[in-house]
């Protein structure tokens, strides 16, 4: 499905950052280790290597990481990219400043084994950023997954995260223009945890 919504030279989502992680880009450690969970074309990683971090892009689909190479190099900037599925990547154990998911959605199984590895892999004081559709979003047409089991609720994303402090947890209705895929308003979760 994403190699066939990736193709072309039409960014799905855009080519910019998401304004959320734009906002909180510099609250990670200077020059630090960052893993872009569910990274698509790039437009994440590639502004965050901008910023002088260095970024692991890791996708499902080949097609959305050979884009993200080709925006990293038009912008002057480089990344790393691992094509395969999350629950076969292996995150590490205290191994990154800082670990962000931006529309990361998964099936539920998946999502809490993902979760509880982020933790893990997350180095003593590292930071997790994300910003996901919540579930209060399912019919308003504006993006996210089109059922309810994909979509995330607020309490279960904190209790599956468990082992970082809350910094920043909400569940806001914000409007949210990114390409073609991301178009009005839209209820999300917005994380910014601290492993402890």
């Amino acid at each position: 499905m994403w190699d066939t919504r990736f193709q072309g030279d039409t960014y799905f989502y855009g080519r910019e950052p998401n304004d959320f992680l734009k906002a909180h880009a510099h609250d990670f450690v200077a020059q630090g280790q960052i893993l872009s969970l569910a990274e698509g074309e790039g437009r994440n990683a590639v502004y965050l290597a901008q910023q002088g971090y260095a970024v692991t892009a890791v996708d499902a689909s080949q097609v959305g990481l050979a884009k993200a190479q080709r925006l990293a190099q038009e912008r002057g900037v480089s990344i790393t990219t691992y094509h395969c599925d999350l629950r076969d990547f292996d995150l590490g154990e205290n191994t990154w400043d800082g670990i962000v998911a931006i529309f990361c959605h998964l099936p539920p199984e998946l999502r809490t084994l993902v979760n509880q590895r982020i933790v893990k892999a997350l180095k003593p004081q590292g930071l997790y950023l994300s910003e996901t559709y919540s579930k209060k979003q399912l019919g308003m047409g504006t993006g996210g997954p089109p059922t309810l089991e994909l979509l995330h609720d607020l309490e279960e994303m904190k209790r599956e995260l468990t082992g970082l402090e809350w910094l920043h947890a909400v569940e806001i209705q914000r409007d949210i223009h990114e390409g073609q895929g991301h178009r009005g308003r839209g209820w999300v979760i917005q994380l910014i945890g601290r492993k402890v």
